[in-house]
């Protein structure tokens, strides 16, 4: 990583992070990324994210959208559909990258996310607790409207969404064969990946901070109704 200044990328204090039901391995990051284009701006951040990622000690994975159906299109035993679901089970945390597009996210973007569903599965619910860093890019000025819809998935998915994020305005001139150059812009990324990392190695282990009580009412009533049945 050409433009990382060494010093002042300190890896995480982990034992001053984690609880004591910590499971041990090195966080696990799933980044998602909103456009097909061979050159895909918005993988190539995630893509300088998972570097960085992966030098603080996480474990990254991504998904490819290509090939993945419409909601409803197709079953969820499609192979696309299972990858990322599987993907999000796996995952403590998760970075979206999307472009902005017509003043929004992409349709490619909001596919992924509608494919992850809110109810349990195997009883555990897919995305409830976890950890989210949301990103954008823009062909023209700068624009928050992408990662703003973003937080606001993130919020409904019942996401930990840390509060920093990442912008990149006029991305295709921030870039040169395939790596980001050196600015503000480039720094930006890195502090949204060090504070996923804290965020995710904060969060996991530790139920009890997003655990809720109308679930807890809910599961009581099923045992009763099983038991009195």
């Amino acid at each position: 990583m050409p433009n990382i200044v060494a010093d002042a990328l300190v890896k995480p204090d982990i034992a001053a992070l984690t609880g004591p039901d910590d499971p041990g391995h090195p966080p696990r990051i799933l980044l998602l990324y909103g456009s097909l284009r061979q050159t895909s701006y918005s993988r190539l951040c995630a893509e300088e994210g998972a570097r960085v990622l992966r030098y603080l000690g996480c474990e990254t994975r991504f998904f490819n959208p290509s090939g993945l159906p419409l909601p409803d299109d197709a079953d969820t035993d499609h192979p696309k559909v299972q990858e990322l679901r599987d993907l999000v089970m796996w995952s403590e945390g998760m970075v979206w990258s999307s472009p902005e597009r017509h003043g929004a996210m992409t349709g490619i973007m909001k596919t992924q996310i509608d494919w992850i569903p809110l109810s349990p599965i195997g009883g555990i619910r897919p995305t409830q607790g976890k950890t989210l860093a949301v990103m954008q890019v823009s062909g023209g000025s700068q624009s928050f409207n992408a990662v703003n819809q973003l937080r606001i998935l993130g919020r409904w998915m019942r996401l930990v969404t840390i509060p920093n994020q990442s912008s990149v305005p006029m991305a295709w001139k921030e870039f040169e064969n395939g790596r980001m150059k050196p600015s503000s812009l480039y720094n930006r990324i890195v502090d949204v990946m060090e504070e996923l990392t804290r965020f995710t190695l904060m969060t996991r282990g530790r139920p009890s901070l997003t655990d809720r009580y109308s679930e807890r009412v809910e599961s009581l009533q099923d045992v009763h109704k099983r038991v009195s049945g």
